[in-house]
């Protein structure tokens, strides 16, 4: 009987040990269930947080992309319209210079034919040269004009470089110009 009443006691002592153990289980269970809860609830307030900021920055950036945009168009425009007016100026000086001096080259050749042997046309076509760097620029190829830069200075590269931006605009020509005009 002894026996039987321990073994009785041990039984009981065992099974509060099992439930309180299952009590156990179930709490640490429910609170890292809880836990879980809570960290998917912060994970998502995050991830709403940096999407919300991501899309904030992406739309000032847009907008700053465009004022930027706005503005190099009008830094554009200015300085188009800026050497359109300098090289205006500048071919209407060429132009006067070019017909002085080939009233100039025809009064000295009408005196000076016999004396040199000189022609009307070869005088005119020395003036021209004198006044644009390179003489027949508008008849030559990218090639060809590249092959005449070596013995240019600054200044007229870049009279060459302005007036092929204003009217052939080669691009291929106009970037070994500016590489000429950055290494002199």
């Amino acid at each position: 009987m002894v026996d039987r009443g321990r073994a009785q006691d041990l039984n009981e002592a065992a099974s509060r040990f099992a439930e309180t153990l299952a009590d156990s289980y179930r709490l640490v269970y429910e609170q890292a269930a809880e836990s879980a809860e809570r960290q998917q609830q912060r994970a998502q307030e995050f991830s709403e947080l940096v999407s919300s900021n991501l899309r904030n920055q992406a739309e000032a950036g847009g907008a700053n992309a465009q004022q930027l945009s706005e503005q190099a168009e009008r830094q554009r425009e200015a300085y188009a319209e800026f050497l359109d007016t300098a090289f205006s100026r500048y071919r209407a000086g060429a132009e006067q210079a070019t017909q002085s001096a080939q009233a100039g080259v025809r009064t000295l050749t009408d005196t000076t034919t016999g004396l040199l042997g000189a022609t009307v046309e070869g005088a005119e076509q020395a003036a021209e040269a004198a006044v644009f760097p390179i003489e027949g620029y508008d008849d030559l190829n990218v090639e060809e004009v590249s092959e005449r830069l070596d013995g240019l200075s600054v200044e007229e590269l870049q009279l060459v470089r302005d007036y092929e931006e204003l009217n052939k605009k080669r691009e291929t020509l106009l970037e070994r110009m500016d590489r000429k005009i950055r290494s002199a």
